[in-house]
């Protein structure tokens, strides 16, 4: 009898360590990098430009900054988070997109963004962007999280890097991005020399005050806030597109 009772509790401890465990609510800091080094490279026009080199060498290669994404089973609300010390960047503003608030009611499929673009302020409302994910074979481990990699593409032609994790119940992601039967945990935009990466998760419910819409700014669509923008940066030259690309994230 004891030796039936040992062999049923070895089992059932087994089954479960076997067990998933299911994340469902938390908040994920996102550590945010772009290179600085190659954005201005593409500032050259041909060969080496004195002025970029100089303040190359004033500067550190990446923009480091962090935002959070708070997440239940129903929303999804990316905001920014601390403040990095000694940011020589916070200067100039910071760089694109470090004030973007979005609210995404996975229910309705509903999005409402905060977009700041130089000294206006857009207020998004749309659905959510519907991107054909194409699944690839790489897998890695992105802050304790098993994720998978998959491909997409915005703006018709510039391609994003995402690495999902279906351990997180919610298909969300940084910015306006996810669609994914999981959590983004990484993205990738090498155009933009720019990616997002979880750098820790926590298991804290979320309260409703968390999840505050935005509400000021010029009312548009995603549509008409490309259509805008587009057209504001017409003038831009070869420069026109990235800051385009920046905006409709």
């Amino acid at each position: 009898m004891n030796k039936i009772i040992i062999t049923l509790s070895i089992l059932l401890l087994a089954a479960g360590a076997g067990r998933a465990q299911f994340t469902t609510a938390g908040k994920i800091e996102f550590e945010r990098k772009v290179n600085m080094y190659a954005q201005m490279k593409e500032m050259e026009e041909d060969g080496g430009n004195p002025f970029i080199e100089q303040m190359k060498s004033r500067m550190p290669k990446f923009n480091t900054t962090y935002f959070d994404l708070i997440f239940d089973t129903a929303r999804t609300i990316y905001k920014p988070g601390r403040e990095v010390e000694g940011n020589v960047f916070k200067m100039f503003g910071g760089g694109p997109a470090t004030e973007n608030i979005v609210l995404t009611d996975l229910n309705t499929k509903q999005v409402v963004a905060n977009k700041k673009v130089f000294d206006q302020v857009f207020l998004v409302q749309d659905t959510m962007r519907n991107i054909e994910w194409q699944q690839k074979d790489e897998i890695r481990t992105i802050a304790n999280y098993k994720c998978h990699k998959v491909v997409g593409k915005i703006c018709d032609t510039v391609y994003v890097v995402a690495f999902y994790t279906q351990d997180i119940l919610v298909g969300g992601g940084p910015e306006m991005f996810g669609g994914l039967p999981g959590m983004i945990m990484e993205l990738a935009i090498p155009r933009l020399h720019c990616t997002w990466t979880a750098t820790k998760v926590e298991l804290t419910a979320p309260k409703d005050t968390d999840f505050a819409p935005p509400t000021k700014g010029k009312k548009v669509t995603e549509k008409e806030l490309y259509e805008t923008v587009q057209s504001s940066f017409k003038m831009w030259g070869k420069l026109a597109p990235r800051n385009i690309w920046w905006t409709v994230l």
